[in-house]
């Protein structure tokens, strides 16, 4: 099985198929999605300018889709990284109990669903790289009551998610499921009510 940067390699290999080129694309997306597979897809597509089931795009723009996954990935590989160094530090300090920050990341280890949109057409506007870059910050951080990636109040708790965990806080602004870890226990008590947030 090919891995992330084979695959990219294959996206921008002027000598393949375009049609390889394309579904080396979506390829990669079984390795890194943050939004989760359709909702990725459906983001690059749109920034880059081509359709989703566009079947012969311009290669251009599937190098500047391949490009802005990209950039988000290193961010990811880096938080992944630091992640790592810093649990075997509170190993190796006596600290053998994860928090509530290191039970998430071990849902959306490798980046997958990292800002699950379970919607696949209402996602952030923005370019991964960015919303990645929010989404650790607000991890790093003490909890507030907004959406980490759009600021946005207005939070209401969905269930039947199709992602693990199934249920939890939505953005109704940009659609990302919402960590819990970054919320304050009464914005999460107010997401489960359905009460718009106000900032804190």
């Amino acid at each position: 099985m090919a891995g992330f940067r084979s695959l990219a390699r294959q996206v921008r290999d002027p000598r393949c198929d375009l049609a390889l080129r394309r579904y080396s694309l979506r390829k990669c997306l079984e390795r890194f999605a943050p939004y989760g597979h359709r909702a990725t897809w459906d983001h690059l597509c749109s920034r880059a300018g081509f359709g989703p089931e566009d079947r012969s795009p311009d290669p251009a723009r599937l190098v500047a889709a391949l490009e802005e996954l990209e950039e988000a990935r290193s961010v990811w590989l880096a938080y992944e990284v630091e992640f790592a160094a810093r649990r075997r530090k509170e190993k190796h300090d006596g600290l053998r109990r994860p928090g509530s920050v290191d039970d998430w990341h071990r849902l959306t280890w490798g980046g997958f669903g990292v800002a699950w949109c379970d919607d696949p057409r209402v996602h952030p506007d923005g370019p991964l790289a960015e919303v990645l870059r929010r989404l650790i910050s607000a991890l790093e951080r003490e909890p507030g009551s907004v959406c980490p990636v759009c600021d946005g109040e207005r939070l209401v708790w969905k269930y039947d998610l199709d992602h693990e965990p199934s249920t939890g806080p939505v953005c109704t602004d940009c659609g990302i499921l919402v960590p819990r870890p970054v919320l304050t226990p009464a914005a999460r008590a107010d997401a489960r009510r359905g009460r718009l947030l106000m900032s804190a």
